[in-house]
């Protein structure tokens, strides 16, 4: 009995076992941005502080405004093909200053659906539905440490043409 095709199988199943695992714990770097890029449809950047994430909304990991300038080691991690976004970073002299939803009521969201070493298991507790800007988050704070994210749900207080001037003081004069 020829045993060399189990042989070869049993190897390349070993191979293909080791690198499931070893691959998302690799370092970033080419090889591991181009799987996170074409399997897992993610990219994540790193910035030591909020001051040097590109600041254009439009742009993929632009931080929304709520965030400290002076918070730092700033991690983000984007769907390539949505939305969805996770943020972590750690508090500066500058507290976090709660953005509230302006208007409406904040949808319940689950879990990010992204995936990153830095991101905690668990983070049932303390959690709080809150938005500014384009996006709804959901945000955790655990002691300096923030975690921030969103599956790209909009903002009740975006979710529609608002008119400043109806809501705008009115002055006598």
């Amino acid at each position: 009995m020829n045993r060399r095709p189990l042989i070869v199988a049993a190897a390349a199943v070993g191979v293909l076992a080791t690198a499931a695992f070893a691959l998302p714990n690799l370092p970033p770097g080419l090889v591991t941005d181009k799987i996170d890029s074409k399997v897992y449809k993610e990219a994540g950047e790193r910035f030591a502080s909020a001051a040097d994430a590109p600041t254009r909304e439009q742009a993929p990991f632009a931080l929304p405004s709520w965030i400290p300038k002076d918070a730092t080691d700033v991690r983000v991690r984007i769907s390539t093909s949505g939305e969805a976004k996770m943020i972590r970073f750690t508090l500066g002299a500058t507290p976090l200053d709660a953005p509230q939803c302006d208007t409406g009521t904040p949808k319940p969201m689950d879990a990010p659906a992204l995936h990153a070493k830095w991101w905690p298991d668990s983070l049932r507790e303390g959690v709080r539905a809150e938005c500014r800007g384009t996006h709804q988050y959901q945000v955790a704070v655990r002691g300096k440490q923030v975690y921030a994210w969103t599956d790209g749900t909009p903002s009740p207080s975006s979710a529609g043409p608002r008119d400043d001037a109806a809501s705008a003081p009115r002055t006598q004069g």
